[in-house]
């Protein structure tokens, strides 16, 4: 099996990237594909390049934003992923029950289980994880500033919430698979293909990867009270039971707003947009995971 690594060289977990050569090499893989990024923006030229060199299983270090910019260039071709969580959110490791562990990791990339997931598509770009408009990614923009995220990891995530918590909402229309389903004031819309979005809270309950639909969700909270109503009931629950939010599944989803709103990708921000379309890819990818949790899905 011919075999990548994409690293994001910013990224560390356990011994670092040093480990990482010794624990493949003790597995016989003596000669990978290798490549270390700086930015995870940087990561989906070199993939292509792993692919065209015929890498079968590709191996992403680093964080979501980094698997996301590999997922994007993997998506639809023959070769599969391996993850291992060396960012700050790791969110799809979580979900796929990929532990913050470096031979554990190899190992399960390695001799683990084959899953297939579907992947969501904004603006003609993959996402695994998630895809928002609004708060969440203004939150996101907000603790990369500065390198914030860097210096402080998850602090910086609650630092940025906390700023971005009084802005304003927006208004919104959005489509599901066609029908109209909400129309009025947002202060986030979100759209997920996993349940755990954000520090170990379920935003979406039921919500699996590879059953062909998105979970979407908007929240209407404004202001500090009604973001503590909706956060404490997500603490308890899942944030789609409160009053202050509203959820469904869906193939494909059309949205418009008043004005622009910062969006993003899997944790990692983008532009500004004032209208989008997302729709879900079944099966698009095949991830690499542990063999007791592909036997429980």
């Amino acid at each position: 099996m011919k075999i990548a690594v994409i690293a994001h060289a910013g990224k560390s977990l356990g011994g670092g990237l040093p480990e990482l050569r010794r624990v493949l090499e003790a597995h016989g893989v003596t000669d990978p594909f290798w490549v270390e990024v700086p930015k995870s923006r940087k990561a989906p030229d070199q993939v292509r390049r792993a692919l065209k060199a015929g890498a079968e299983l590709v191996f992403a270090w680093g964080g979501d934003g980094l698997v996301q910019r590999c997922i994007d260039v993997i998506a639809g071709s023959k070769a599969t992923l391996a993850i291992i969580p060396a960012g700050t959110a790791n969110l799809l490791a979580t979900n796929l029950g990929v532990p913050k562990d470096i031979e554990q990791a190899v190992a399960i990339g390695l001799h683990g289980a084959r899953r297939k997931l579907d992947l969501g598509r904004f603006d003609g770009e993959h996402f695994a994880v998630m895809a928002g408009a609004g708060f969440d990614a203004a939150m996101i923009r907000g603790a990369d500033d500065g390198g914030l995220k860097d210096r402080f990891g998850r602090a910086a995530y609650v630092w940025s919430a906390s700023e971005k918590l009084r802005s304003k909402p927006f208004r919104a229309k959005i489509e599901v698979d066609g029908a109209p389903w909400y129309e009025g004031k947002a202060s986030c819309i979100l759209l997920g293909n996993v349940g755990e979005l954000f520090g170990g809270v379920e935003t979406f309950e039921d919500a699996r990867p590879d059953d062909g639909k998105l979970d979407v969700g908007v929240a209407t909270a404004e202001g500090l009270l009604e973001w503590g109503r909706m956060i404490g009931r997500a603490a308890v629950g899942t944030a789609a039971s409160s009053p202050l939010a509203r959820a469904t599944k869906a193939h494909t989803v059309k949205v418009k707003l008043n004005r622009k709103v910062l969006y993003e990708l899997d944790g990692g921000d983008r532009k500004k947009v004032k209208a989008f379309k997302v729709k879900v890819v079944p099966g698009a990818i095949t991830v690499c995971v542990p063999s007791e949790a592909a036997t429980a899905s």
